[in-house]
């Protein structure tokens, strides 16, 4: 019969003094104690393998684990033997799960993520991505295994952005944690994606047009654009004035690199694959963009380029000249000249198109081919690759001219009127 050993006590386990050599103190059930001469106390656990040989299992030092809680670590490990498991492989097993979990942190695998797309990607729409997870997401939960994170986590982190009153990079940034998620998932990363149980929590997104003055309200607007250009950064001013002469969409203008722009024969094309719809890659046209720049817009463009003609682009990034300026800096300068929230870079083609329409008596079409959208009918795309040019030359100088006049306060009923 085997032998039996009496419990030991917590004043035992205490009290264990060192000698000169190793000895084990048992509780029974494979547990011991093992006294160190440096005065160590460690739990361990001996027990038969299924080869038949013995195995020794290590529950850490006395006292950070307890008599009990070693104990109950027993009890695990004698379980798991009742269903054949062996326990040693079974805790080896456990650490390489936790060290894989560790190593595959929300960072971690967001930017493996990040890499696969954006091969897919445009260069500047991968590096916005890249930054708006680097400033909002991973110094909160990029630390974490991505297996841990729950809805509630995922919210706090979105709830910190909308809090900032930016309701609308929470939204994308939800997109953005969504599919890095599912990417988890398909990888065999993560079990579940938090975000999709977040709907209803976090406030709705305000759907609408584009902020924009109207055309009543532009000489008041040239009048604040006026004084406050000496406070603006010299590129900045440039960029404000040219949204306003040719109106093209926002991420059009500040990512234009001056390879487009040729001063001498005062020509600017924007490729088709630069354009809305080309980035979508449904545009059926494949048709370049003229923008046909008046007089005043060559100007400024002779200008900024004895500023910034040698980097890359036309607005290049203050610290970055491989990179455009954000696309915020518009946005920046209309709040500091009180337009926050009342107009924004795209309020300008909504501007230009009642001032064009309604002041200078300009058909939609015409307008529209400038502003570069689609009809939407096959019968008008076909007939519109005659792009109106020389008629839309005609029309963005007239329109330059209004607005120096508007600027001035000269504006007079019926003088800006289209000939007939």
């Amino acid at each position: 019969m085997p032998k039996l050993v009496t419990p030991l006590t917590d004043v035992q386990v205490k009290t264990a003094k060192p000698k000169d050599k190793p000895y084990k103190l048992f509780d029974g059930g494979g547990l011991y104690l093992e006294v160190m001469p440096t005065g160590s106390k460690l739990w361990r656990m001996k027990f038969k393998q299924a080869n038949g040989k013995e195995g020794r299992l290590s529950f850490g030092n006395y006292p950070d684990v307890s008599l009990s809680a070693a104990r109950a670590k027993r009890t695990e490990a004698r379980e798991l033997k009742a269903k054949d498991i062996d326990p040693a492989q079974a805790r080896r097993l456990e650490k390489l799960q936790r060290a894989a979990a560790a190593s595959n942190t929300f960072e971690a695998v967001a930017r493996q993520w990040h890499a696969n797309k954006s091969e897919a990607w445009k260069e500047n729409t991968a590096k916005e991505a890249l930054n708006r997870l680097e400033k909002d997401v991973f110094p909160l939960i990029g630390k974490r295994p991505i297996a841990e994170i729950d809805a509630p986590l995922m919210l706090d982190v979105l709830r910190r952005v909308e809090q900032r009153g930016a309701q609308e990079i929470a939204a994308r940034l939800g997109q953005l944690c969504s599919q890095i998620f599912r990417y988890a998932i398909a990888s065999g990363l993560a079990k579940y994606n938090p975000v999709p149980d977040l709907r209803g929590a976090l406030k709705p997104r305000v759907k609408g047009h584009h902020a924009a003055i109207t055309t009543d309200e532009l000489p008041d607007f040239l009048t604040v654009l006026e004084k406050n250009e000496a406070r603006m950064y010299a590129p900045t001013r440039i960029l404000m004035r040219l949204m306003m002469l040719v109106f093209v969409r926002t991420s059009e203008l500040i990512e234009t690199p001056w390879s487009e722009i040729d001063l001498e024969n005062e020509q600017w094309v924007i490729p088709w694959q630069r354009m809305k719809m080309g980035k979508k890659k449904v545009n059926p046209r494949k048709v370049d963009h003229h923008v046909n720049m008046p007089r005043q817009g060559w100007e400024l463009l002779r200008e900024l380029h004895a500023m910034t003609g040698r980097s890359k682009y036309l607005f290049p990034n203050q610290r970055d000249h491989e990179k455009p300026v954000s696309n915020g800096a518009i946005l920046a300068a209309l709040k500091r000249m009180g337009y926050g929230g009342k107009h924004t870079g795209h309020g300008f083609r909504a501007l230009a198109m009642g001032v064009i329409k309604e002041r200078l008596g300009y058909r939609h079409d015409v307008v529209n081919r400038q502003l570069a959208h689609m009809s939407g009918d096959a019968y008008g795309e076909a007939y519109d690759r005659a792009e109106f040019l020389e008629e839309r030359k005609a029309m963005m100088q007239q329109y330059a001219d209004y607005l120096d006049t508007a600027a001035s306060g000269m504006v007079i009923a019926g003088k800006f009127g289209r000939a007939a």
